[in-house]
Parts: C-alpha cells; structure tokens; sequence
C-alpha cells in the first residue's frame, strides 16, 4: 500500500426482505446506537468521458465522484467522495480495502461537481437503517430509483433484495488496515448463519 492515502475497509451482504426482522434483532443486540436512513446520493462522470470509457492513454475507467447527503436531517451537508481500485485479493482476502477521499461541501454538490468537470451519471436513494459499533457503521437499505421528472425517490417493491455495508465509520489513516480488518471480521462472526458478509472487488 503507498504511504499517505487514507482507507476504507468493508464488507458486503444481502438477504430476502423475509429476513430483516432477525437481521435487524441481532444487529441491534451489538450495536451502540441505530437511526433511520434516507440518503440521496448521485454519481458523477468527467466531463470529457463517455459512459465506460477508458482514460486516455492508460486503459484505466475514469474516476468516478460521488456525492451523498442524509435527507431525514435538514441540517445534512452534502459529502463528495471518491474511491480508487480495490487492493488485490491477494493482499487482502478479507475484506475490501480501498483508498478514498471524502470532503464535506456547503451549497449544491451538482454545482460544486460541475466546477470540477464533473457531470452527472446516476442518482439513487438507499432507505434503511445505519447502526454503529465501534469504529465500524453499518448500513442496511433498499435502493430506491429516481422519477425523472421530479427527481423524488421511486418506493422500492416489497420483494427488493436489501443490501448492507459494514465499513470503517472513518477513513483509516493511523490504524493499521489489518486492525480494522479484525474488527470487521468480529462482527462477521456475530452474524454468521444469519448473514453471509464477503469481501468484494469494486
């Protein structure tokens, strides 16, 4: 890993909504603290790229910006943040560790974005819940498609698989990656025969 990036560490799952309700039991059995979700998030492109192409010259796909923000808070800023390449399952068979960005901004992300060259690919809303336990946050959300017109979330169906992430709550910077790994791991462990939690390539 190069020296200076900050990290994030995570897991993922999904399960049938039939399960929630003991998901979301022993969950709540390990956790500190749990809250509502309802966050928009929107994924932007650089401008001088198509859908899926490649940077010039390198092969690699563009570096996507992605901006979030909690609607059930009024008071929510936006956060733009950005992840490069997964590290090689060889290094980390774990879990999926990526070095990231984040920023909070004040005022419109699409503007804020746009400034930086950035324009506007995809926008989703995730409805669920957030728990935290330690130094990990876990999500758990359905994703919710958006109206074209109104730019207002589309309910997802009832029978929507739900998705959930465990990840570090913050960018890792001193703590050693594989320290975080462990506590992941831990909180796998909780939840096994319940949910199946597994590293994955992003």
């Amino acid at each position: 890993m190069s020296g200076g990036h900050a990290y994030e560490v995570s897991l993922f799952g999904e399960f049938f909504p039939k399960d929630l309700k003991p998901i979301l039991n022993r969950i709540t059995l390990h956790s500190e603290s749990s809250a509502r979700i309802h966050t928009r998030e929107i994924v932007f492109r650089p401008f001088n790229s198509d859908q899926g192409l490649k940077h010039p010259g390198t092969g690699a796909d563009p570096t996507l910006l992605r901006a979030r923000k909690e609607t059930l808070d009024e008071n929510s800023a936006w956060e733009l943040y950005t992840y490069l390449k997964a590290e090689s399952v060889r290094t980390y068979p774990d879990a999926t560790v990526r070095a990231c960005a984040i920023v909070q901004i004040t005022g419109d992300a699409l503007s804020f974005a746009a400034g930086l060259g950035y324009v506007k690919q995809a926008q989703i809303y995730k409805r669920g819940y957030a728990f935290r336990r330690g130094p990990l946050v876990i999500l758990i959300f359905q994703q919710e498609n958006t109206d074209p017109q109104t730019e207002l979330p589309i309910p997802a169906h009832a029978d929507t698989l739900w998705e959930v992430e465990v990840k570090t709550a913050q960018p890792i910077r001193d703590t050693p990656v594989h320290q975080a790994i462990d506590v992941l791991l831990e909180f796998q462990g909780l939840m096994k025969g319940l949910l199946d939690l597994r590293r994955q390539d992003m």
